[in-house]
């Protein structure tokens, strides 16, 4: 750009100031880094900024690969000087609520994955980056097991912060009231160790309440003496999807808190790498995990299997092994999803669920997760979210490679939704909440408040964004 131009529009003049300083800050930061930053130029740049859900485009200023603690306060105190923002991700699931990230450093922390076993002492501690595949199967080699996702491939920290349903939940609550210490680094850019008694407002916030509040660089909690669990998967055909759902319901009434299990519509794709019974195939499928002697999970499961599967995968396996039961797919995935939270579950509520109408056909997984237990609020008390108030949790899903399938995905996500409607609670799950949600629908307006006066307590200047987040 020509001199003469500059002088001929102080705007243009003033914006390549700003850009020019802009840069030179991110050349400063970058040399004081122990990992990489990339920017849109550099190679690797879409690799690095890439989201789980393939289809959210996220464009960040910046992208920082953390190697330690240090990068993470360094990110934070330069981003604050240079009026740019910080987001935390490790895997990228979840991500699309976030938004835009322009003005944003996206600060990765995927490469912090140290793990560290107290077998004595039966806790956990664990660097921001972990996998749950990382945790459990190191808390396995001890005879213990933690409150891990449904998938093996997610990100502890971001599962955690967000409550954490597992398969263990109904007898050990939310993996977030299982939390006794994090480690953090606040928008001051102070390193802070918190728990009950170092910091207890944000020890509370960070137990459900989402990572707005600081970032997070390791958490410590508690782990379980649970080494087997009788789990596995009942298949029908899809077509007896009404009549198997309904069986399921009338089950649920009977099973211990020992016991979680799922009723989902499921509908392969016809990819090569999955099993000749399940490529290209649609099921209704009972899953569960039973924390009972095989004779007694085997006699509580009589009742289904009397129903005839046409598939039937229950054994007794490794709680190690949990993550797999599920059947989520591996890797970055084009997906779209949603869900929501239902307080009853009466007949017309399955018949509704397990209509085939508005497109269901587009949906990879139509799932129901029976809740209750010790995931009720205040049996496990803990933070911010210490339990789910609803009877089940929805989650809907599809798989979205091109603009048309996404359509077809949100349509019937949307379809689902309004057809449940009338069973909803009017609040949500923030880990399965895909979609914008207020505060108030998130937490109950109570908490809401509460943790708006936390966040503007610790992040005045709202410099770290979280994929929900709560207003200073």
């Amino acid at each position: 750009m020509t001199p003469d131009l500059l002088q001929a529009d102080p705007d243009i003049a003033a914006r390549t100031s700003v850009d020019a300083e802009l840069a030179a800050g991110l050349d400063r930061l970058a040399a004081d880094l122990d990992g990489p930053l990339l920017r849109p130029a550099d190679d690797g740049w879409d690799t690095a900024r890439q989201a789980w859900h393939l289809t959210v485009d996220q464009r960040p200023t910046a992208v920082v690969t953390a190697l330690s603690v240090r990068d993470v306060a360094t990110v934070v105190l330069a981003a604050a000087e240079l009026g740019l923002r910080v987001a935390a991700q490790s895997t990228g699931h979840n991500a699309a609520p976030m938004g835009d990230l322009a003005g944003t450093i996206l600060l990765r922390t995927s490469a912090m994955r140290s793990v560290h076993i107290d077998a004595e002492a039966c806790l956990a501690r664990v660097e921001a980056g972990a996998l749950w595949m990382d945790v459990t199967d190191a808390a396995a080699r001890h005879g213990l097991a933690a409150l891990a996702g449904s998938a093996r491939d997610v990100g502890v920290a971001g599962y955690t912060l967000g409550g954490g349903l597992s398969w263990l939940g109904r007898s050990h609550g939310l993996a977030a009231s299982s939390v006794t210490a994090m480690e953090a680094v606040t928008a001051d850019g102070r390193f802070r160790r918190v728990h009950a008694g170092q910091d207890p407002d944000l020890f509370w916030a960070l137990r459900g309440g989402g990572g707005g509040f600081g970032i997070v660089t390791a958490l410590e909690f508690r782990l379980y003496p649970v080494t087997d669990v009788y789990a596995g998967v009942l298949f029908f055909p899809i077509e007896r999807a009404e009549e198997v759902l309904h069986a399921w319901r009338g089950w649920l009434p009977s099973v211990p808190d020992e016991v979680t299990s799922v009723g989902r519509l499921l509908r392969f794709p016809p990819l090569p790498e999955l099993p000749p019974a399940l490529r290209g195939q649609s099921y209704v499928v009972v899953e569960a995990a039973c924390q009972l002697p095989p004779s007694l999970a085997a006699a509580l499961l009589a009742p289904l299997r009397a129903l005839g599967p046409s598939l039937d995968t229950f054994t007794t396996r490794p709680a190690s092994e949990l993550g797999l039961l599920h059947m989520d797919p591996d890797g970055p995935t084009p997906a779209h999803g949603d869900g929501m939270l239902l307080r009853a579950l009466p007949p017309e509520a399955v018949t509704a669920f397990a209509s085939g109408a508005d497109g269901a056909d587009a949906l990879l997984s139509l799932e129901l997760r029976h809740l209750g237990g010790a995931l009720a609020p205040g049996r496990r008390p803990g933070g911010a979210v210490d339990g789910i108030d609803a009877a089940f949790a929805l989650f809907a899903v599809g798989i979205t490679p091109d603009a048309a399938s996404a359509q077809a995905v949100r349509s019937a996500v949307d379809a689902v939704q309004r057809r449940m409607g009338p069973w909803s609670t009017g609040g949500a799950y923030l880990n399965f909440a895909e979609r914008r949600r207020s505060g108030e629908e998130l937490f109950g307006a109570r908490t809401y408040q509460r943790l708006r006066q936390i966040k503007a307590a610790y992040d005045p200047a709202d410099v770290i964004r979280s994929n929900h987040p709560v207003e200073p």
